[in-house]
Order: structure tokens, then C-alpha cells, then sequence
């Protein structure tokens, strides 16, 4: 099946939303050639999944693409908070929170900040990149058949205007098709979890004096609990473009026709408490929230990405979040394998460490909307102690063979966030001078791996270029102090050694993605065969 081949890349992505976006972005940063495939003809022009958590923006922040997502999303820079209120013009109004970051406590954490991007801003942004890496984007062409075997896969896709199909070969397909990913489906991969949680539809519509109502309250979102109209309101421009989720139960018997834009105006119009708001609906979208989580995140050469792999309620914005962050993990081990630097069965950890952080983050997911009694989530909040935001989007861990020393680890992610260097856990963010330019630990992570070696070190930066050379990894060697040999120097009071949890002369392995692989916490009698031994186990060459 493999003699007549129209197109052969590394990788195929198929789903050019966020996540498929997020993957074709990672990978051109990396050198991977691939192909995407969209069954749509355009990106999203529904203004949803807004929500980028800080580690999403590290993320980008690496990928040199932070600025550009800023700049589109500076209409909704000044929004913050999460309102509930029976009406915007009643007195029942209660901040659940006014500011994602009180004090910009955040700043001591993070090079980057939480960011309100609409999908429809934000993809733009992302296939703009993608391309201008090399990334081959084909929109309105769908999936029709896949096959793999040992060597790859072998897949016909279709162009849907014209109905030409085209057989691409790949040595790896990556699914981020969707929650009803058809992908998964042929795989026969099944999905545990609570399942359905609510439904609603998302009504976009223009209404100028809704402004007025709104006045100084820069929100991200309202909950309006009026049981005239309970529903979500969303601002576009804070101006006149706004979206309102409306509560559906299909359960019940209802149906999307019974949304006529007379009944959506009503709901709106008494959700808001301004009875003769003019209101033009410009769209309407159902959507589901739902908890559930794939029972594998692939098999043989396809692996799943997004919502493919896991569904998650809306609140927090954890799902895109964790979706784009899927993509991440599985960029920098499908280089590492393609390049040859690393065995095959590294992407086995791809399951190992990005599946439990959907199962954890999940259920904090519909936590969360339980404790913000989501319009159309009839739960009533749990009495248990949850995980706080950080500990969600910066503490998730991972515990697999491509980290050393989490053999007691039992939770992806903790109850409380602590912001030091732990093997399986985000390297700490750091601010640091090289060669005179300001920057953030976390912006060495990303094309290689990295040492870093403290101040006292007179053996680990050696033997890592050592080990790097013998191996034939990619392995970029730092130490972090302020004498004149020093390659990295720490900003005025910082403590590296402390941050990192090891002593003077001691050492850290980050990996790609920013997560450290390993910690050394003193010099070694024999440091080359230490750490050619850590990097073999590390990248499956063992």
C-alpha cells in the first residue's frame, strides 16, 4: 500500500483547531516536517476557549510567538475577573474573583502572564507561524482512511471542494480531530469518566447599550443566575459584540430549533435585567460539557491530542490548556525519535505522563464548575479540599521513564504548588544574563537538552559535553554564576542552588519541554558515565 504515495512526511497532524495548530507550531520550531489537515476551510470564527493559563503562554513564550497572541488579544487585556450576579442592573453581584494575579504575585513565578485570546484571534496567529516555519496546512481536507504498520502510516485524505484524494505516508499520525474524533474511533479506543455534565448553546450577538449596563466591570465572565434567563455573558470588545451561553437540555426534550432568535433575545434580555435591549443575534453553537478521558492516547504510530484524548467542563479553561500542552510533550519526543537520538519507546511516556494529568485535571475542571454553580451544571459543590489554580496550571508532574527519581510519586498534581525544581515537575522560572541579554530560565528549554551546573561545579559542564558527544544528543551545557567563566549568571539575590534543590556543586537535567529529568545534588566520583547513564534511561536508549 505504500508503492503509490502522492505525499511522505514525518508527521501528519490531523485537526487544524488549537491543538493541531499548537502541534504544527512546535514542531516547525523543532525542524519536523509535517503536514495538517483540517476538514473545515477556514479557522474558528466563533469567539470561544479564550483562556491561555500561564504555562500555555510559556509555551508560546519559546515558540516566539507571545508577542503576536498579546497583540491579538489586546481588546481584552484589561478583563480579569469572574462575576456572578442574578442581573448586571440588580444588587445580588459577587466577585468569585476580581483578578487572576492580586498584586502580580505571578511575575515572581513566571516570564509570562495569563492571557484572554479568543480561538477565532488566536488561530490566525498560529497558522501565520506555522507556515512561515515550513508547516504544510491544508484546510477544507479531511481524513478518509488510515492504515499503519510497522514502518508508518499510510493515509488517504480528500479535498473537499474538489473531491481529489491524495495518499500521504507518514512515519507518525497525530489525532487532534475532536472529541468525536473518528481517529480514535478506528482505533477502537474507548473512554472512562462521568461523561455528559450540561449543555448549552452559544448565542454571539451585537447589542450597543448592553456597554452601558455593564459600565466599569471588566470581566471575563458573568454568571446571571435570573431564572428568567440564567446563562454566561462573555464580552467580544466590551463594546457591542458579546456572546450569551444559554443553558439546553436536550434531556428534557429540547431541541436547538427551540432557540429561535426571539427566544434568545428574551433570554438575554432578562439575563442582563435590561428589558428593551436591542439585540441582533449573529450566531449560535452548541456545545457540551463533558468529563471523560481516552483509556489510551494512542496506539502504535497514532496518538491522540486535545480533545481526542480528554473532555473537560469549560470552567478554568482547562481543556484547550492541557490540549495544547498534549501537543507540547508530544512534539519534542517525536523530533528526539525521528532524529534518532532517542529510542522508540520514549513516545510510551507520552501516555504515561500526559493521561493522568487529564484524569487529575479533569475532575478539578468540574470542581471548579461546581464551586462556581455553572449555569446549567445542576451539581451541588463538593466538600473536599481541592488543588488551588497553581497547583493545576504549573504544578502538574510526571512520573514515567524519562524522569529519574519519582518512584514514590502518586499524584500528577499536587495539593499545593511549591516552586522549586523536583524530578517530573516544570523547571522553576529564574531570571538569569547571558552574553549581556536579560532572560528566563525557561527560555533555554526547547531544542535541546539542557545541564545546568551550579556555581561551584568543577566537573558536571564538562562531562556533559563529554556525555552529549558520545551519545549523540543534543545537549546544551550551563553554569549558572557570576564569575567571569560562567556561562549564565543569576540576577542580584537570586538563589539557583536553592531553587533547584541541590548544592553548590550540583546539577540539573531539563529536558525539551521544560521539565526536569533528573537532579544531581552534589559532584559525582565519576559524572560523564553518571550522566551518559541518565540520558540513555531518559531518552529510551537503554
Amino acid at each position: 500500500m505504500t508503492s503509490e504515495v502522492d505525499d511522505r512526511v514525518p508527521v501528519l497532524i490531523v485537526g487544524g483547531s488549537l491543538v493541531g495548530l499548537s502541534a504544527s507550531l512546535f514542531l516547525g520550531r523543532l525542524g519536523v516536517e509535517h503536514l495538517l489537515v483540517e476538514r473545515h476551510p477556514r479557522t474558528s470564527h466563533h469567539p470561544r476557549g479564550r483562556g491561555n493559563n500561564v504555562r500555555t503562554m510559556e509555551l508560546y513564550r519559546t515558540a516566539g510567538v507571545e508577542p503576536l497572541i498579546r497583540e491579538a488579544a489586546s481588546v481584552l487585556a484589561e478583563n480579569h475577573g469572574i462575576l456572578q450576579a442574578e442581573t448586571l442592573t440588580g444588587t445580588d453581584q459577587e466577585w468569585l474573583f476580581k483578578k487572576i494575579d492580586p498584586g502580580g504575585a505571578l511575575s515572581r513565578l513566571s516570564p509570562s502572564g495569563w492571557c484572554l485570546c479568543s480561538q477565532n484571534d488566536l488561530e490566525p496567529v498560529l497558522v501565520r507561524c506555522a507556515r512561515e516555519l515550513g508547516g504544510q496546512l491544508r484546510f477544507g481536507t479531511e481524513l478518509v482512511s488510515f492504515e499503519q504498520d510497522g514502518d508508518g502510516v499510510t493515509a488517504v485524505v480528500r479535498d473537499r471542494e474538489s473531491g481529489d484524494t491524495r495518499t500521504v505516508r507518514a512515519d507518525y499520525l497525530v489525532a487532534a480531530d475532536g472529541p468525536r474524533s473518528p481517529v480514535r474511533e478506528a482505533l477502537g479506543i474507548g473512554r472512562s469518566g462521568p461523561g455528559d455534565l450540561f449543555h448549552n448553546v452559544s448565542i454571539t450577538f451585537r447589542a450597543k447599550k448592553l456597554a452601558d449596563a455593564v459600565g466599569d466591570r471588566r470581566f471575563i465572565v458573568c454568571y446571571l443566575t435570573n431564572p428568567a434567563g440564567s446563562g454566561a455573558l462573555l464580552p467580544v470588545d466590551n463594546q457591542q459584540h458579546w456572546v450569551f451561553h444559554a443553558p439546553w437540555h436536550p434531556d428534557r426534550g429540547e431541541t436547538l430549533e427551540d432557540f429561535t432568535d426571539e427566544r434568545c433575545v428574551t433570554l438575554i434580555r432578562a439575563a442582563t435585567g435590561v428589558p428593551d435591549l436591542e439585540v441582533e443575534v449573529t450566531g449560535k453553537a452548541p456545545w457540551h460539557a463533558a468529563e471523560r478521558v481516552a483509556q489510551r492516547y494512542g496506539a502504535g504510530r497514532v496518538f491522540l491530542a486535545g480533545d481526542s484524548a480528554h473532555e473537560m467542563s469549560p470552567t478554568g479553561a482547562f481543556g484547550s490548556n492541557t490540549g495544547i500542552q498534549d501537543a507540547h510533550n508530544l512534539a519534542w519526543k517525536l523530533a528526539a525519535v525521528l532524529r534518532g537520538w532517542a529510542g522508540p519507546r520514549l513516545l510510551e511516556t507520552y501516555d504515561a505522563e500526559r493521561r493522568p494529568v487529564a484524569l487529575a485535571t479533569g475532575a478539578r475542571a468540574s470542581a471548579r464548575s461546581a464551586e462556581h454553580r455553572h449555569p446549567g451544571y445542576d451539581v451541588s459543590p463538593g466538600t473536599g479540599r481541592q488543588a488551588g489554580m497553581l497547583a493545576v496550571v504549573l504544578g502538574y508532574r510526571y512520573a514515567s521513564s524519562a524522569v529519574l527519581g519519582t518512584e514514590d510519586r502518586a499524584q500528577a498534581i499536587p495539593e499545593d504548588f511549591r516552586p522549586v525544581a523536583e524530578p517530573g515537575g516544570r523547571a522553576p522560572h529564574m531570571w538569569l544574563t547571558r552574553a549581556g541579554t536579560r532572560m528566563s530560565t525557561l527560555d533555554l528549554y526547547e531544542r535541546s537538552l539542557v545541564l545546568l551546573c551550579g556555581p561551584e561545579d568543577r566537573a558536571w559542564q564538562a562531562a556533559g559535553q563529554r556525555a552529549a558527544e558520545r551519545l549523540g544528543v543534543p545537549l546544551s551545557c550551563h553554569r549558572v554564576g557570576r564569575d567571569p567563566a560562567d556561562t549564565l549568571a543569576p540576577e542580584a539575590g537570586a538563589d539557583w542552588a536553592g531553587l533547584h534543590g541541590v548544592a553548590a556543586d550540583g546539577a540539573v537535567l531539563v529536558r525539551p519541554d521544560g521539565f526536569v529529568a533528573w537532579l544531581a545534588p552534589t559532584a559525582a566520583d565519576d559524572p560523564e558515565r553518571t550522566l551518559v547513564a541518565v540520558l540513555e534511561q531518559v531518552l529510551s536508549r537503554e
